[in-house]
């Protein structure tokens, strides 16, 4: 495994950690995707990231050292899904118009999950029901106008672009020159006076959790398996029903609508006993909503403030709306995967492996803001993107040859039943392993809105 030890080095340099931990971790699994990208290696070396974090954590409680393992074939599955349902079926995970359209000079991505989302395209492109009508109105524009129609519009498009196109346009630029994760320190406060339990390291932690969909989700996740308390807060229409039963597990999830004095008094109740902030708002939203950092350090001192975002922090896109398949059409993935494939249409990675590898991320930088503050106090700010993440994939360089993952059988799962709000369930194997700290998980996955929002 010693291409994706390469990679987790690289990663782990980005995060901050100590160089020598990585020396130590034991990396499995063979096998990899189909795709132009190392997926793979990044798979095992986000997982194995966070699951370092959790080691350092420890060692710096003066616990005993640990070992850590991490499977790249298990994190690479877990990349696409989790969650074995007996006797019941999920949700299909796409809207029925999101896809890739033929423009009249090019391609054109549509992400339509979100009804709002599916209204603004619609809007623009006359009220088209289904595929077909959607594909004879995409045909009648250019990509760049109809993207841009979109957006303005208040949903969701991007235009296929190549991995040199994006270097050299304004957008990649501003990308390209941001850290894979970016870390802010305040001043030191008086230290935390929590410490980890070395068989469960994050039990007693309190995590809000605001994140939608895939990224920061995964992030809460991983939290909860060590132990963590997450509340997750949706506002009272959110709906993600394709995605939830994957990634409520661990968590409880409760409604607020920031918008109204009742909302925004229970949330400020809730942050300040809020030890880990993890949120996905677009920059400048929270702020918008009145919780800029200082407000934020004001209703919580010490807070450790995490957010990622789909296309960067700067640039004039920092503020657009994104998802992983539509960062992959316009940050070149797409594209190098039609050009590797020799294929007459895009070709995205096989999972969706920007949201999956930038969760981990998030969690690493989450547990080094906790050893810090445990150490010596202070808050941290760590801002992510979907974009710099591509960027890393990317500059990878290609996939060499090699064999597919084998098959998943009975053994890649944990034999206890999941019993989730919508039937029974088998989860696959946690993908990494900290010593003595099994990764588990103390609530089934449940609805959004089941629960007060209120902490234990």
């Amino acid at each position: 495994m010693r291409m994706t030890t390469g990679v987790l080095r690289d990663v782990w340099n980005a995060l901050g950690g100590p160089a020598a931990l990585a020396e130590d971790i034991e990396i499995t699994g063979e096998g990899q995707f189909a795709s132009r990208y190392r997926v793979a290696d990044l798979a095992g070396a986000a997982a194995a990231s966070a699951a370092l974090s959790i080691a350092e954590l420890l060692a710096a409680s003066k616990a005993p050292a640990v070992s850590v393992r991490a499977d790249r074939r298990l994190a690479s599955f877990w990349f696409t899904s989790s969650l074995r349902p007996e006797g019941w079926q999920r949700l299909p995970q796409w809207d029925p118009i999101a896809g890739d359209y033929a423009a009249r000079d090019g391609w054109i991505r549509l992400h339509t999950n979100a009804p709002h989302h599916r209204a603004a395209a619609q809007r623009v492109l006359g009220d088209a029901a289904d595929k077909d009508a959607v594909a004879r109105a995409v045909a009648q524009w250019d990509k760049a106008d109809l993207e841009s129609a979109i957006v303005e519009a208040g949903g969701c498009a991007a235009e296929m672009r190549s991995t040199e196109e994006w270097a050299a346009h304004p957008q990649g630029l501003a990308v390209a020159g941001e850290p894979l994760v970016r870390a802010e320190f305040r001043d030191a406060e008086r230290p935390s006076a929590w410490v980890p339990r070395p068989d469960r390291p994050l039990a007693g932690l309190r995590v809000l959790d605001l994140t939608r969909v895939l990224a920061g989700p995964v992030a809460s996740r991983f939290l909860a398996g060590y132990g963590a308390e997450v509340l997750r807060i949706d506002p009272p229409w959110w709906d993600e029903p394709a995605v939830i039963p994957e990634m409520t597990i661990g968590k409880r999830c409760a409604r607020l609508d920031l918008r109204d004095a009742a909302g925004r008094a229970a949330f400020e109740a809730l942050l300040a006993r809020t030890d880990i902030l993890l949120h996905g708002y677009r920059p400048g939203a929270l702020e918008g909503l009145g919780y800029d950092a200082e407000r934020l350090q004001v209703l919580s001192r010490g807070l450790i403030d995490v957010a990622l975002c789909a296309y960067g922090w700067t640039g004039q896109w920092a503020g657009r709306r994104g998802f992983d398949s539509l960062v992959q059409m316009s940050a070149g993935i797409a594209h190098g995967g039609m050009v590797w494939r020799q294929a007459s249409e895009p070709v995205p990675l096989p999972v969706q492996a920007l949201d999956h590898a930038t969760g981990y991320l998030m969690a690493a930088a989450t547990l080094r803001a906790v050893t810090r503050r445990m150490i010596g106090g202070g808050a941290t700010q760590a801002r992510l993107s979907l974009a710099r993440t591509a960027k890393f994939l990317t500059d990878l360089g290609e996939q060499p040859p090699g064999d597919a993952f084998p098959p998943e059988t009975a053994a890649d799962l944990s034999p206890e039943v999941e019993h989730t709000d919508w039937g029974p369930a088998r989860r696959l194997k946690p993908p990494v392993t900290v010593a003595g700290a099994p990764m588990r998980w103390d609530l089934p996955a449940q609805k959004l809105g089941s629960a007060p929002p209120s902490w234990h």
